[in-house]
């Protein structure tokens, strides 16, 4: 393996544990490696503005990819490196299918959420995750009709998502959406969302389309997650890293399973690979998994 020289990683269920808190030793780890040169980018299906502020204030932090992929963020020159979005009569299309579904959606555009007023009322209220639910709220400007919304703006959307209260049929619509909409890509971050991309946004994708940016190897570059959204990207890496509480898609391609998202698993991962002398370690002793 080369060394590493950029690490990249999901947040929800990766980086932050489940109370959508920063464990202190991932922070420190990520200090750590930032002072040894090693570049940190967030890999997130949020937009940007939903990274927490706490990394965001971080001085060695520039790069972000963003909305699953869609999205390649330039933070100190506030530009796009690169995007990939769906065509507004696609978007439109999958919308009239899901109106036949029991679930709720919504959509990223123009790097905000945008959500039918009704159904925001419904996940305010039904969303099981405390964090997603605040996420939801806060990042979503309630719209009469989504459809609507988008045919009168006239622009292509960056990512639509799906919320589910039946879970069979959630794993039912993960297995005929890719049928019905092969141009797409068909994902998830949470256990009771579907996510849904332009075909070539994935953030296995906008990875090596930031290595190639910054001249970096893709062999140089060590990656997290715990969903399927993050699977291509860990595959890409140089080192994939799964978090033990990952989808059994993650757990079974990584090259290396850490511990919990709830454990700090990243720092330990990052100790092991990118920190490993007695002058920065952040545990008593190394965890195998």
């Amino acid at each position: 393996m080369n060394d590493i020289r950029l690490i990249c990683f999901d947040l929800d269920g990766t980086f932050l544990d489940d109370k959508k808190n920063i464990p202190p030793e991932n922070l420190r780890a990520l200090e750590l490696a930032a002072a040894r040169g090693v570049l940190i980018v967030p890999a997130t299906g949020r937009i940007y503005t939903g990274v927490p502020e706490q990394l965001r204030r971080l001085p060695f932090m520039r790069w972000y990819i963003t909305v699953n992929g869609a999205y390649v963020y330039d933070a100190v020159e506030d530009r796009a490196a690169a995007r990939a979005e769906v065509p507004l009569d696609l978007a439109l299309r999958f919308y009239e299918y899901c109106d036949g579904l029991d679930c709720f959606y919504d959509c990223y555009q123009d790097n905000w959420g945008f959500m039918t007023a009704d159904m925001l009322a419904v996940a305010a209220e039904r969303i099981p995750d405390p964090g997603i639910r605040r996420l939801i709220v806060n990042l979503r400007t309630p719209v009469p009709e989504l459809k609507a919304y988008l045919r009168d703006k006239g622009e292509p959307v960056q990512k639509l998502q799906l919320y589910f209260e039946d879970m069979a049929l959630r794993a039912e619509q993960l297995r005929e959406l890719p049928r019905r909409f092969p141009e797409l890509s068909v994902s998830s971050s949470v256990p009771f969302n579907i996510e849904i991309n332009a075909g070539n946004a994935t953030k296995g994708r906008a990875l090596l389309t930031l290595c190639g940016l910054l001249g970096i190897d893709p062999g140089e570059t060590m990656a997290f997650g715990d969903g399927t959204n993050d699977l291509d990207m860990i595959q890409k890496a140089g080192l994939g890293v799964s978090m033990a509480n990952g989808d059994p898609a993650l757990l079974a391609a990584a090259d290396y399973i850490t511990a919990t998202n709830n454990e700090a698993g990243f720092a330990q991962a990052v100790e092991r690979f990118v920190l490993d002398t007695p002058q920065t370690r952040l545990f008593g002793e190394h965890k195998e998994r």
